[in-house]
């Protein structure tokens, strides 16, 4: 091999494979990686899929796939279940743990409290020999109730965890959760002693728990630091005190294996005293007395050439033979743990340390060697078992009470953060491999919970170094695990732990996994608000990510969620406390009368219209800060918007037409009779007024047949051929037509309604009345009033009623002077008088007339809007009505 050129084997290019340094060792060849493990669990009526890869998925169960009402578990199958929760036996030889005599009177009492159906509350300082004693009324127990013994661990447990705990031990139901409905009815149906150590809530959580199992007699072992139970549970309390001083020089005689001598029971004493009294205290100072005479014993020959030193390195220079061990100080008797560790073998000092590490959590003795490095480490846990300085939680074993701060102390945490890290990748590998069942996962759930927890703070600058196998992979591996063997609160924890270090080393995919897997837990357990801000939040990420196959998985819960939680697919829920504004109505002035029909040769009579009356405007609503989004139902205002626009846009169409049409009739009739028009044509002399005696009747309808002819204009130019003169032939007089309300008009009113029947040209009729009172008799005849009145009249006030319809403002005009004439052509408008004035209607003219005698007054008759005919009849002049 030339360093400066190097071949092709250098660059891994090599013909043939370089054999293998272990023949017994697979092939370095890159291998198929296994497939991903994927559990089918059901959860009450939902079927969830545990997918390590894209996330779990979770749908409604068929009804083929959901398990039969579960059953109980035999005695043979409870002794096996119940055998498998304890934890291991220590490798080696461990010594048993000891009986206290002092404690079978408490023993008696908790099993005649038990027999009686009564739970227990047994409350003791940690080392007071609560798990000893738990153990030793379980046996007393075993054939009380149908359902036996159920030995249950409360450490870091809740109330709802416990029920589940409850209910797998009692019932064969793998890979089934009930909901909590259905769980509460199966625990109700258990009648069984159950015996919880190491309890560590009280309060309404142990009343839910307690309510939930009627049937059951509880034992709980407790610490004083836990809250006590409520005032109305029914639970007994037994308090659990240290051991007098006879007890405590029993417990160290068994532990030594030999009686004690003067000085050692002096020493134990002194020690019962300042421990006062725990157990703990007597074990570990028992073991400290076997290590002292370890060490007085001679070494012999076999020793002297080595051949357990690999197994026993004491940390203490060698004793010479006959050399005298002192017994140890009381503050080393106090504290003990560091003295017992120091002459403890390597493998079971690195124990130590990670269980340091881990927060006092030993790893199973079978991961110690892999941990170590050692083959021979999980003889470890029988040392420290002996020594006192673990105790059994669970299925497990920690380090006991106080031993932690006492090795910390002595520096056993200086590579705290190495060992965690160790830990963590040795988990992750076997969580992870296919041949490790997730019921072994659940059964380290502690440690490995404990590891995670110990890396996620380092976790951003481990992703800085490029350092593999950290707190995200252990999640990854972990939380799939967990969720399999129905150890839901460790699933938990290992996705928020999860989640929290992938945020802290940014990576975006795995971040969005593990909120996937919050959602589809917290949507499993009914919280359906959390679950929907967990699925959001890792369909925005995936979909950032263009991750399709994990957004499909997120869609699908989140369809599931609405459905459960009953809303629609897509769409928001609605807000109660955001009503839905409603649209004000406008109010439409310019919107046209309808025109009245009436069938043919009916006859029309003249009708009041009623004044439009605007439509309310709903006040202003105020607005929220968020306006929610409308619902369905207010899809109908929008239809009812187009069709006020069609209505709106067609009346003004229809108005444009009736103006259109007024305009080109104006012209048509004004355009044959602009030179004979005489409203152009005053003349200078006053006319005549009227004789006295005459007046002006009434004005009716107008006559439905006829709308050229109007009343009050001369039929022949009279001798000089010219009209407008006096010597004019009168128009026959027009008869009156009844009104509506069947009386006849009076004079000097005006008829602000228009006729019944519709005119040709005009939309509809618009009234404008007004009564003029002049100073001298004239005559005006403008389509409107012919009246007749005496010259040197006194005027009188003129009124304005009504309007027209299409928005423009019409009025009378009161106290005008005569001068009008007459009019003299046969047009189908009366000219304008300069004695009266007319209002501004759209595209039509308003026929007003006045008397000019002094107490005659005129009368007007309504006028179609756009019309050029009168709506009334009007009486022809008398003879005496010239105009001069």
């Amino acid at each position: 091999m030339d360093p400066i050129n190097p071949g092709p084997e250098d660059h891994g290019q090599a013909h043939h494979r370089r054999p293998s340094r272990d023949p017994l060792a697979s092939d370095l060849a890159p291998a198929t990686p296994a497939p991903a493990r994927m559990e089918r669990l059901v959860c009450g009526d939902l079927q969830l899929t545990v997918n390590p890869v894209d996330g779990s998925e979770i749908e409604p169960c068929p009804p083929a796939e959901r398990p039969g009402r579960a059953t109980k578990r035999t005695a043979v199958e409870r002794a096996e279940v119940e055998l498998a929760a304890r934890p291991p036996a220590p490798a080696g030889s461990a010594p048993a743990a000891p009986e206290v005599p002092e404690r079978q009177e408490e023993r008696e009492r908790l099993a005649r409290l038990l027999a009686r159906g009564r739970s227990v509350r047994l409350t003791g300082p940690a080392g007071s020999g609560r798990t000893a004693l738990l153990d030793a009324v379980a046996e007393d127990c075993r054939d009380l109730a149908p359902d036996g013994v159920v030995r249950l661990s409360g450490f870091r447990r809740a109330s709802g965890d416990l029920l589940h705990d409850l209910f797998h031990a009692v019932h064969d139901a793998p890979g089934y959760r009930p909901d909590p409905d259905e769980l509460r009815a199966l625990v109700g149906e258990i009648g069984a002693v159950v015996v919880v150590d190491d309890l560590e809530f009280g309060g309404a959580a142990l009343d839910e728990l307690l309510d939930a199992t009627p049937e059951c007699a509880f034992l709980f072992s407790v610490t004083p630091d836990v809250p006590a139970p409520s005032a109305e549970t029914d639970v007994e309390e037994v308090f659990l005190g240290g051991l007098d001083r006879a007890a405590g020089l029993a417990i160290l005689e068994r532990t030594a294996g030999r009686a004690l001598t003067e000085e050692e029971v002096n020493w134990a004493g002194d020690l019962w005293f300042e421990s006062e009294g725990l157990p703990l205290r007597f074990v570990q100072a028992g073991a400290l007395l076997r290590q002292r005479d370890r060490l007085r014993a001679s070494t012999g020959a076999v020793d002297e050439y080595g051949v357990f030193e690999d197994v026993r390195r004491p940390v203490e220079r060698p004793v010479e033979p006959g050399e005298e061990v002192p017994l140890p100080s009381l503050g080393e008797a106090a504290a003990p743990a560091p003295l017992l560790a120091s002459r403890l073998t390597p493998s079971a000092r690195a124990a130590l340390r990670f269980a340091v590490a881990l927060g006092g959590e030993l790893p199973h003795q079978a991961h110690l060697p892999a941990l170590v490095g050692d083959t021979h480490a999980d003889a470890a846990l029988g040392e420290l078992a002996s020594c006192g300085l673990v105790s059994p939680v669970g299925s497990r074993y920690r380090l006991a009470a106080g031993v932690r701060t006492q090795l910390e102390a002595a520096g056993y945490a200086d590579d705290a953060a190495g060992h965690a890290l160790t830990a963590a990748r040795h988990y992750a590998w076997w969580a992870g491999h296919p041949s490790v069942t997730p019921e072994r996962v659940c059964a380290e759930a502690d440690a490995v919970l404990a590891a995670l927890a110990a890396v996620v703070p380092r976790a951003s600058s481990a992703a800085a170094d490029d350092d593999e196998g950290g707190a995200v992979r252990l999640a990854r591996t972990a939380a799939p695990a967990f969720a399999a063997g129905l150890h839901w609160s460790a699933w938990e924890r290992a996705l928020r732990s999860g989640a929290e270090a992938a945020r802290l080393s940014g990576e975006v995919a795995e971040q969005a996994y593990f909120h996937h897997e919050l959602g589809i837990l917290a949507l499993c357990s009914g919280q359906f608000g959390r679950a929907r801000a967990e699925l959001e939040a890792s369909s925005g990420l995936r979909g950032a990510l263009a991750d399709k196959r994990g957004a499909v998985a997120g869609r699908r819960a989140l369809a599931l969620l609405a459905d459960r939680a009953g809303e629609a697919p897509g769409r928001p829920a609605p807000s109660p406390a955001a009503p839905v504004r409603e649209e004000p109505a406008e109010v439409r002035p310019d919107e046209p009368a309808p025109v009245p029909h009436g069938p043919a040769g009916e006859t029309q009579v003249t009708r009041q219209l009623p004044q439009p009356v605007p439509r309310p405007v709903a006040p202003p609503v105020a607005e929220p800060a968020t306006r929610p989004v409308a619902r369905p139902a207010a899809r109908g205002g929008g239809l009812r918007r187009l069709a006020r626009r069609n209505l709106v846009a067609a009346g003004a169409g229809a108005l444009l037409a009736a103006v259109l049409g007024t305009v080109v009739t104006l012209g048509m009739t004004s355009s044959g009779s602009a030179g004979q028009d005489p409203g152009g044509k005053v003349d200078a002399n006053p006319s005549a007024g009227p004789e006295a005696g005459e007046e002006d009747s009434g004005v009716g309808p107008s006559d439905g047949g006829d709308t050229g002819a109007v009343g009050g204009r001369p039929t022949a130019p009279g001798p000089d051929g010219t009209y407008g003169t006096a010597d004019d032939p009168a128009p026959p007089r027009a008869t009156y037509r009844p009104s509506e309300s069947g009386e006849p008009s009076l004079p000097g009113t005006s008829s602000g309604s228009p006729s019944a029947s519709p005119r040709p040209g005009g939309t509809g009729g618009s009234s404008t009345g007004g009564t003029t009172g002049g100073t001298s008799g004239g005559s005006t005849g403008s389509g409107g009033a012919g009246s007749t009145g005496s010259t040197g009249g006194t005027p009188t006030g003129g009124t304005t009623t009504g309007g027209s319809t299409d928005g423009s403002a019409t009025g009378g005009t009161t106290g005008t002077e005569t001068g009008g004439t007459t009019g003299t052509t046969g047009e189908t408008t009366g000219g304008p008088t300069d004695g009266s004035s007319t209002g501004g209607a759209t595209g039509g003219t308003t026929d007003t007339g006045g008397t000019t005698s002094g107490d005659t007054t005129g009368t007007t008759t309504s006028g179609s809007t756009g019309s050029t005919t009168a709506s009334a009849t009007y009486p022809a002049p008398s003879a005496t009505n010239s105009v001069i």
